[in-house]
């Protein structure tokens, strides 16, 4: 009998919240964790048959489609900087008058409890701008100087505008987008969403949350002890 192969279309509820800055956000971390953290994004099922005729389920998850951007060096950074890595994503802008600042402190205090674990390089960061015509490489490696940034494993992105919203959008499922409305002129999510060694999506948490940061930090050590 041949290789049989059923798609099955699951669709996973994705809890994080798509917010203009300043407007409050529903906090998604659990309050009880599971010891297997789950994974986001449709999933393909593929049963194969086995050599003794059994069939056995093989799981394809969704990952982060492949992406290139420019550093705060300059320098181009893309998924094969990250390969192989757990890493933490997030969405935000120089001159956001509200949250920004909260999410890139608590960014900055997940680098200190890394480094703190000798963790950080295992596991590393990236912060996408959604004003790429603001925050050139040279505003954002200031804003990196500000935040006492580690640059080594820590890149804050920029480039085209459509490829960082859709990187947003198909890439982590989070919102990014210019709002008349909204404070700053932009609207984007407040996750930070956690990314396991072969790009799945493993968790979303509050990035201006202390207390939904250290859960993100106890999370990704679940994934490095799995690897």
């Amino acid at each position: 009998m041949s290789l049989k192969s059923v798609r099955i279309l699951i669709l996973t509820s994705l809890s994080a919240t798509l917010f203009a800055c300043g407007i409050d956000s529903t906090s998604s971390a659990n309050s009880e964790k599971p010891a297997t953290l789950p994974h986001f994004g449709n999933h393909d099922i593929a049963l194969i048959k086995q050599d003794d005729g059994s069939m056995k389920a093989d799981t394809h998850y969704f990952s982060v489609p492949p992406f290139a951007f420019r550093n705060q060096s300059g320098r181009e950074v893309s998924h094969y900087d990250y390969q192989n890595h757990v890493y933490v994503s997030d969405f935000f802008f120089t001159t956001c008058p509200t949250i920004c600042p909260v999410m890139s402190s608590q960014m900055s205090r997940l680098q200190e409890k890394l480094k703190k674990a000798r963790l950080f390089g295992e596991v590393k960061l990236l912060s996408h701008t959604v004003d790429p015509e603001h925050d050139t490489p040279e505003v954002l490696r200031a804003y990196a100087e500000r935040l006492g940034a580690d640059t080594a494993h820590w890149h804050f992105v920029t480039g085209e505008k459509d490829d960082l919203y859709d990187q947003a959008r198909y890439g982590y499922f989070m919102t990014a987008l210019e709002s008349d409305t909204a404070a700053g002129g932009f609207f984007h999510s407040d996750q930070f969403v956690l990314v396991d060694q072969s790009g799945h999506l493993r968790g979303y948490y509050d990035g201006t949350s202390t207390s939904e940061v250290d859960q993100l930090f106890k999370d990704l050590q679940l994934l490095l002890r799995d690897q």
